[in-house]
């Protein structure tokens, strides 16, 4: 069976390494703090202490990681994923991070004989739990059909294009995605403030044509917002202004993208940086 790697063992990588281990593949992997995933180890990962030893030990390496800044750093240096490569081997980035970016990694991956994928998801923890993501991919189509099966342990992937194409996709998806919880915020704060029962609104809005499955999936978490989230309003804000830096490079104009980045930033100034976007609601709520 193909040896996978994996690097970056946050909320969305920890899981889908989790499902990769309970569907019987060897994983190697690294994080930054090997104490965050001991949990992972116990179930039989094998732990490497850097990018590049993960890729050494894999035929396909996986990474989930935040930004280009943490893209950059581990595919570069000495102990970085390129290092690692060798020729016929597969690098898989799941994280969501600047097209430009990603295809410029991928020239210097293409440059050692391997081949690299820009592999975006659509869904959060949940939809890792249950194998049940969107996967968006770029890339090399023959090495897009060599992982594609390995994929399917963790959702329904589809080959999109070229590289950077993946990723493209990933952020036309998330400007919905953020607009939708803006207008649904903004629809259940008008009825609250003439005096509707919130929970009765919800419960109506997201019966009706505008009840998206991401909106109903979110309807407790407007009403009663976790500590914990499952898409922060800081990492949302990050995908919003990578789409509107795509669209500026591509000269087209995206208004409700800039709406939300507007809105995003006035969440994250009062304190909503690491709550689930489904905050925006309270945001709104205490306007006026």
């Amino acid at each position: 069976m193909t040896m996978l790697g994996f690097v970056g063992l946050g909320h969305m990588g920890g899981n889908m390494a989790a499902r990769f281990l309970a569907a019987g593949y060897t994983v190697f992997g690294e994080a930054r703090h090997r104490e965050h995933a001991q949990g992972l180890v116990d179930q039989g990962l094998g732990w490497r202490d850097t990018p590049r030893e993960v890729a050494e030990a894999a035929d396909v390496v996986f990474t989930s990681v935040p930004d280009d800044g943490v893209l950059e750093s581990v595919a570069s240096g000495p102990d970085g994923i390129l290092a690692g490569l060798g020729a016929g081997k597969l690098w898989v980035d799941m994280s969501t991070v600047s097209p430009h970016a990603s295809r410029a990694v991928a020239e210097r991956v293409k440059a050692r004989g391997a081949a690299m994928l820009d592999a975006p998801v659509s869904g959060s923890v949940p939809q890792v739990q249950t194998g049940s993501l969107t996967i968006m991919v770029g890339g090399d189509a023959e090495a897009y059909a060599r992982v594609e099966p390995i994929l399917r342990e963790l959702g329904t992937p589809t080959y999109i294009g070229e590289n950077g194409q993946g990723l493209v996709l990933k952020l036309a998806i998330n400007i919905s995605l953020a607009v939708q919880m803006l207008a649904f915020a903004e629809g259940l704060a008008l009825a609250d403030r003439a005096g509707i029962d919130r929970k009765r609104a919800v419960e109506v809005m997201t019966q009706s044509p505008i009840g998206s499955p991401m909106l109903k999936a979110r309807a407790d978490l407007v009403l009663d917002l976790p500590d914990d989230a499952w898409f922060d309003v800081s990492l949302m804000q990050k995908d919003i202004v990578l789409a509107l830096d795509a669209a500026r490079r591509l000269s087209l104009p995206l208004p409700s993208a800039s709406t939300a980045d507007e809105v995003l930033t006035l969440a994250r100034a009062r304190g909503y940086e690491h709550r689930d976007i489904a905050a925006l609601f309270q945001v709104l709520a205490g306007l006026g």
